[in-house]
C-alpha cells in the first residue's frame, strides 16, 4: 500500500466509490480508497437499486438528476455494464390531502426540470395493469425514473476512477487516526500507515465506530429494511412476450411500500412501522458482519403483505423465491450528512446514506467539487452535517431514526413538527408558555412556539397542505404586532461572543458590511469564496474589542465550526458560544416602548435609544440584559437577550406590564408573515451558499469599498459581468392555499423563475414570496 496520498476515501460501498471517481474526474490522480472486506460489502450488494426523483426540494432534486446523469454516462464512458432501467415510477393517490401533496408538487418538479405528470385512475391502470385499487383518485408519474444494479454501478464508478489513476485497497481495515504537526493526517490500517491531506468517511453502518475514531459522534444509525422477490409471475412474463415495456415502480399508501418488476417476477420492499423497525449495529457493527443478510421478519410488515394481496393479487399467486434483509443508515429527516467534519480540518463525511444507490452519483459530484473547488455550484445545505447540533446524541437519533423511517410513507405536511425524543430542549419560559395555550415547534432541538391556541381551542397543531382553522389565530397574532404589541419567545437563536485584541480585524476580514461602532448594531454576512451567503450575523459591538453576533438557530455547529477554522492561531481572537446561557424575548408593536420603559431605567426614547442601537442593564429584577433595538416583524421594538436565570421572572413581568396595552404572545407562523409582509429574508431560503449577495438583493449590506473580505473578488467580478437574476417580493391572489418554497413563477405562460419562501400576509389580506426572476422581471408593477 502507497504511504501518501492526497485524499483517502474510507468505505468502498457505491458512495465511497462515487467520490473516488468525483475527485479523480476532478483531476486528482493521487487519490486512494480503503475498504475493509470488498468493494459493495456493507449495504450496497443487497440494495434495491431504486432512483426515485420525488423530493418536493429544488436542490435535493437537482442532487438526484445528477445522481441519474452520471448513471447514464458510466456504461458509455468506462465500458461497464450498469444494469440500468429507465422504467418510471408510479405514486398513488388514495386520499385528497396526499392528491393535495402531488398537486403542489408539480409546479416544484417544473422547476427542476423534472419530467411529472397527475395521470388519472385509468392512465394509471394502463401503466401498471395489475394493480386493482378502487380507492384511487389519482397517481404521480415520473417516466424517468428506475432502478440500477447495485453493484455493476459500484464496479463501474471504481473502474472510472482507477483509469483516471486513483487506487484501491481492499481488506484494508481502518484503526485509527493521528493529526499530524504540519496538519495532515495519517491513518492507521491493518496493512500499514497512510499520510493524507484530506480524510473523506464513507463507511454506512460503521458511521459511529469511525466518527468515534476521529472524536465526533455521527447522529446515524442503521435501520433494518426487507424485501421480497417473487417467483415468475405468468402477467409479467407475457409481457415480456409481447415486446411491452417495464412496468414502472409502483408505490401505494395504501401497502406502504414499493413493488417493481425483478427478471420475471415481482420485488416488494414493505415499509416498516416505527413499533416494529428494528436498528442495527446500535453499539458498533459485529466482527462477523461483511456481505452479509439477517434473519427474515415477516412479522414485521404481515399487514402490508395483507393489503398489498389485496391490491395487486398476482403478488399472492406465487410464490416467493428470496428474501433480503439487511441493514442501512438513517439519520432524523432521512438525508444524508454530506460536508465538512466539525472541529476538524480537512475532514469530510458521507455519512447516514439512507439510499446509496440513489446518492451516491451526487454525493461523489459535489462533495468532490466542495473538496477541490472550495465551494459548490448548487445549495447542498440541506445536507450538510452540521445541520445537527451537539443535542443529536445517540438517544435522540435512536428514537428519530426509528421514527424517520417507521412514518417513510406516511404523508408528510409543510412545517410538521415530529413527536419523538421531544421535549428535549426547554427554556425556563416553557411550562408557562404552555398554560397559555402554546403550540411547540422545534428549532435545533429547541421547543419553540408556532402559535398560541385561545382559550377553548385544543393546543394542538393543524397540518394540511391547504388553510385550517389555526390561521384565524395566527392571523391574530398578526394584528397585535402591527397594532399593539407582541412577546416573541426567540431563546433557541444561535449567540457567540467574539472578543480580544485581534477581533475587529478578524472580523472585518470576514463579513461583508463594516462592523458597527460601540453601541450600534448592523447585519453583515459571511460570504463564500463564490460570493454566496454562508452565514447572516446581526452583530453588535458591546465595547471596544468585544462584538455579539447573532445568527438562525440551525446554524448554531455550522457558524460556530466555519468561525472557528478561521481563527488566527496567536490566539488574539476568542470566540465563545454562549447560545445556552442567553435567553431573548422579543417585545414589538407600536405599544412596546410603553411596555419596557415602566420595566427599565435605561431611556428608550428615539433620541437616546435609536434604530439599531444597543445597550445593556436591568429590566425589572433581571440584570445584564442585552437590549438590540432590531425585531424581524418590522414594528417598534426591542430583542432582549437576558441570562436563562432570570427568564421566569423577566417573562412574568413583561406579561403583566403588557396585559393593560393587549400584548400577546406570538408564535413562529406569525413570524414567517410578519418578516415576509417586511421583506426580510430567510437564512437557507432566500439566501443561501448557492445564491450570490447580489442575487439575494443584499446590495445595501455589502460594502466593495471596504478592506477584503471572503467573497469580495467573486462580488466584483460578478458586478462587472453583470447579475441576471434577483430575489425581488411578488403579492399573489391566494384562496384556500398558500405558497410554500420552492413553486415556479410565470410570466406570460412561460416559467421565469421560483418561489424562495412564501406565505399567507395577514396585515395585506394575500401572500407574498420572495421570488427569484430575472432582472428585467424583478421591477416594481410587473
Amino acid at each position: 500500500m502507497q504511504t501518501h496520498a492526497r485524499a483517502v476515501v474510507i468505505g468502498g460501498g457505491c458512495v465511497g466509490a462515487a467520490i473516488l471517481y468525483g475527485l479523480a474526474k476532478r483531476g486528482w490522480a493521487d487519490v486512494a480508497l480503503l475498504e475493509r472486506t470488498q468493494l459493495t460489502a456493507g449495504s450496497t450488494w443487497h440494495a434495491a437499486g431504486l432512483i426515485p426523483s420525488y423530493m418536493r426540494s429544488i436542490n435535493i432534486g437537482r442532487m438526484i438528476a445528477k445522481t441519474i446523469e452520471i448513471y447514464e454516462g458510466l456504461e458509455a464512458e468506462t465500458g461497464q455494464h450498469v444494469g440500468w432501467h429507465k422504467c418510471g415510477q408510479l405514486r398513488i393517490a388514495n386520499t385528497q390531502d396526499r392528491l393535495d401533496e402531488y398537486r403542489s408538487y408539480m409546479s416544484v418538479a417544473a422547476v427542476q426540470g423534472i419530467r411529472a405528470e397527475l395521470v388519472t385512475p385509468q392512465e394509471a391502470r394502463e401503466l401498471w395493469p395489475l394493480l386493482e385499487n378502487k380507492e384511487m383518485r389519482a397517481a404521480l408519474y415520473h417516466p424517468d425514473d428506475g432502478h440500477i444494479a447495485p453493484a455493476d454501478v459500484t464496479q463501474a464508478m471504481a473502474r472510472g476512477a482507477r483509469d483516471r489513476g486513483a487506487k484501491i485497497y481492499l481488506n484494508t481495515e481502518v484503526r485509527g487516526f493521528e493529526r499530524m504537526p504540519g496538519g495532515e493526517w495519517k491513518i492507521l490500517t491493518n496493512r500499514g500507515e497512510i499520510t493524507c491531506e484530506h480524510i473523506i468517511s464513507a463507511t454506512g453502518n460503521y458511521a459511529r465506530q469511525t466518527g468515534a475514531m476521529l472524536g465526533l459522534e455521527i447522529p446515524a444509525i442503521p435501520i433494518v429494511h426487507q424485501y421480497w422477490i417473487t417467483n415468475a409471475v405468468p402477467e409479467v412474463v407475457e409481457r415480456k412476450r409481447q415486446g411491452l415495456p417495464e412496468m414502472p415502480i409502483l408505490r401505494d399508501e395504501g401497502y406502504e411500500g414499493y413493488l417493481r418488476e425483478e427478471g420475471d417476477g415481482l420485488m416488494f420492499g414493505p415499509y416498516e412501522k416505527t413499533e416494529r423497525l428494528k436498528l442495527f449495529a446500535e453499539n458498533g457493527v459485529p466482527e462477523w458482519f461483511g456481505a452479509d443478510l439477517l434473519e427474515e421478519d415477516f412479522d414485521a410488515v404481515a399487514w402490508n403483505w395483507e393489503r398489498a394481496l389485496e391490491l395487486v393479487p398476482a403478488l399472492g399467486r406465487v410464490g416467493i423465491k428470496a428474501n433480503v434483509r439487511g441493514p442501512f443508515q438513517m439519520t432524523a429527516d432521512e438525508l444524508p450528512l454530506v460536508g465538512p467534519a466539525w472541529g476538524l480540518e480537512n475532514v469530510w463525511l458521507a455519512e447516514g446514506v439512507a439510499g446509496g444507490i440513489l446518492w451516491g452519483g451526487a454525493i461523489g459530484y459535489y462533495l468532490s467539487e466542495r473538496i477541490v473547488e472550495g465551494a459548490n455550484c448548487l445549495d447542498t445545505s440541506e445536507i450538510d452535517p452540521r445541520r445537527f447540533g451537539d443535542y443529536a446524541n445517540k438517544e435522540w437519533t435512536r428514537q428519530k431514526v426509528r421514527e424517520c423511517w417507521g412514518t417513510h410513507a406516511e404523508l408528510h405536511y409543510p412545517y410538521q413538527d415530529m413527536p419523538a425524543a421531544r421535549p428535549q430542549k426547554t427554556a425556563p419560559s416553557y411550562d408557562i408558555l404552555t398554560k397559555r395555550g402554546a403550540v411547540w415547534g422545534v428549532l435545533n432541538g429547541w421547543e419553540m412556539p408556532n402559535w398560541f391556541a385561545p382559550e377553548g381551542v385544543e393546543a394542538k397543531d393543524q397540518y394540511s397542505w391547504r388553510w385550517t382553522q389555526k390561521g384565524h389565530y395566527v392571523g391574530e397574532e398578526v394584528r397585535a404586532v402591527r397594532t399593539a404589541v407582541g412577546l416573541v419567545e426567540m431563546t433557541p437563536m444561535t449567540k457567540f461572543e467574539v472578543s480580544g485584541p485581534g477581533a475587529e480585524t478578524w472580523l472585518d476580514g470576514i463579513l461583508a458590511n463594516r462592523l458597527p461602532k460601540i453601541g450600534r448594531v448592523n447585519l453583515s454576512h459571511h460570504l463564500t469564496k463564490n460570493g454566496g451567503v454562508q452565514a447572516e450575523y446581526t452583530i453588535s459591538r458591546l465595547q471596544d474589542g468585544t462584538f455579539y453576533l447573532i445568527s438562525t438557530p440551525r446554524a448554531e455547529r455550522w457558524n460556530f465550526d466555519d468561525l472557528s477554522k478561521l481563527l488566527p492561531k496567536d490566539g488574539s481572537v476568542q470566540l465563545r458560544n454562549v447560545t445556552n446561557e442567553r435567553g431573548c424575548f422579543t417585545i414589538v408593536g407600536p405599544k412596546a416602548r410603553e411596555v419596557l420603559q415602566g420595566l427599565t431605567e435605561i431611556d428608550l426614547s428615539n433620541e437616546a435609544f435609536a434604530w439599531f442601537g444597543v445597550k445593556s442593564g436591568t429590566v425589572g429584577l433581571a440584570t445584564d440584559v442585552r437590549l438590540l433595538r432590531i425585531n424581524y416583524e418590522g414594528e417598534l421594538g426591542w430583542e432582549l437577550y437576558h441570562p436563562l436565570c432570570y427568564q421566569r421572572h423577566l417573562l412574568e413581568a413583561l406579561l403583566a406590564a403588557g396585559e393593560p396595552h393587549g400584548l400577546r404572545l406570538i408564535g413562529l407562523h406569525a413570524l414567517e408573515s410578519l418578516r415576509l409582509e417586511k421583506s426580510y429574508r430567510a437564512m437557507y431560503r432566500d439566501m443561501n451558499p448557492e445564491l450570490s449577495a447580489w442575487e439575494s438583493n443584499l446590495d445595501r449590506f455589502i460594502r466593495l469599498d471596504k478592506g477584503d473580505f471572503i467573497g469580495k473578488a467573486a462580488l466584483v467580478h460578478q458586478q462587472q459581468e453583470g447579475v441576471r437574476q434577483r430575489s425581488v417580493t411578488i403579492a399573489i391572489d391566494t384562496d384556500g392555499a398558500s405558497s410554500l418554497i420552492h413553486e415556479g413563477v410565470h410570466h406570460e405562460g412561460k416559467l421565469v423563475g421560483r418561489i424562495t419562501s412564501g406565505s399567507y400576509a395577514y396585515t395585506l389580506g394575500h401572500d407574498v414570496a420572495f421570488a427569484l426572476l430575472p432582472v428585467e422581471l424583478g421591477k416594481l408593477g410587473t
